[in-house]
């Protein structure tokens, strides 16, 4: 089963016919969740049990919370949409294609150096001079980026700005960055390639991750069913277990 679609898919979607058809049968029941990329790890693993016991597919479209945001208000196929922060969520609900929104999860920025730290990176202070890259000021993880630097004082420039904190996260597993700014979470799931340096008071500025069923989809009865696993009490251990706070 291929679970992860690219956001670019979504837009030619549109324009197919869903209706009552599109994954109405108990043998091909599917969900399309549109998701923070800062997800991707936890999401796959809340899609096994949730997939076992509803005995249908979860499918997954990752990216930039504010992009996915603007596809669904666009109308963009999709049953469920999780994004980092409520600014985002707002730009779906404005356009009035979003059920109750949940607040389930909490997430802290921290640096993100290659294994070994070879630059030496100890604080926010050290990227000053270094190679470091964070996401781009428009998306959640670029606005928490900003609050910490501006509270910490750093004034230090970005060699880029990436589009989501997994683009950031990649440039330091390539190697191509000294340091990344990117959320506590996505320093666990490389923690192989990876090594975390905590930025102190980093928790005044939580990212606060929501989600909400969309008027535009195909089984509304199981997008409402993901978005309760989200909260419940097996989905709250596993999200633990990722590195997410409890909202």
């Amino acid at each position: 089963m291929r679970r992860v679609a690219l956001v670019a898919l979504l837009l030619p979607l549109c324009a197919c016919g869903g209706g009552e058809d599109a994954g109405s049968s108990d043998d091909d029941r599917t969900i399309t969740v549109l998701a923070a990329a800062s997800l991707t790890d936890v999401f796959e693993q809340l899609a096994t049990p949730f997939e076992e016991e509803h005995g249908v597919d979860v499918t997954f479209s990752f990216g930039s919370s504010t992009d996915l945001a603007e596809l669904a208000a666009d109308g963009a196929p999709g049953d469920v949409l999780a994004t980092a922060d409520a600014t985002s969520m707002g730009l779906a609900e404005d356009a009035g294609v979003t059920g109750d929104v949940e607040t389930f999860a909490t997430n802290v920025l921290t640096i993100v150096v290659p294994e070994g730290n070879p630059a030496g990176i100890e604080s926010l202070d050290d990227l000053d001079g270094s190679t470091w890259v964070r996401c781009a000021d428009e998306v959640p993880c670029g606005k928490v980026a900003r609050a910490v630097l501006e509270a910490a004082g750093v004034t230090a420039e970005p060699v880029s700005l990436e589009e989501d904190v997994r683009a950031t996260l990649d440039k330091v597993v390539s190697g191509e960055a000294d340091a990344g700014l990117v959320y506590a979470t996505d320093a666990v799931a490389a923690a192989d390639d990876v090594d975390a340096v905590e930025i102190p008071g980093a928790e005044d500025a939580l990212t606060s991750y929501v989600a909400a069923t969309l008027e535009q989809s195909t089984d509304a009865d199981l997008a409402a069913d993901w978005v309760a696993w989200l909260r419940s009490e097996e989905g709250r251990e596993i999200l633990d277990d990722a590195g997410f706070g409890s909202p």
